[in-house]
């Protein structure tokens, strides 16, 4: 019979394995210069992975509201 922490775990299991599913995927590759301007992003950016946008381009992106 499972007590109240176990089934605790198990929410929280469920909401983190729900949670990591819809979190952004960055296995693409990034870009070497930026979609919007076409600054260099740099490359402690770039290791992300996915990054099309340079820190200000993506900051305007943000405050527009995707």
């Amino acid at each position: 019979m499972a007590d109240e922490a176990d089934r605790a775990n198990d929410y929280v299991d469920l909401t983190l394995a729900h949670c990591l599913s819809r979190a952004p995927k960055f296995d693409k590759p990034s870009l070497t210069e930026c979609m919007e301007c076409g600054e260099d992003i740099p490359a402690r950016r770039q290791a992300v992975g996915g990054v099309t946008l340079c820190v200000d381009c993506q900051s305007v992106f943000e405050r527009r509201g995707r």
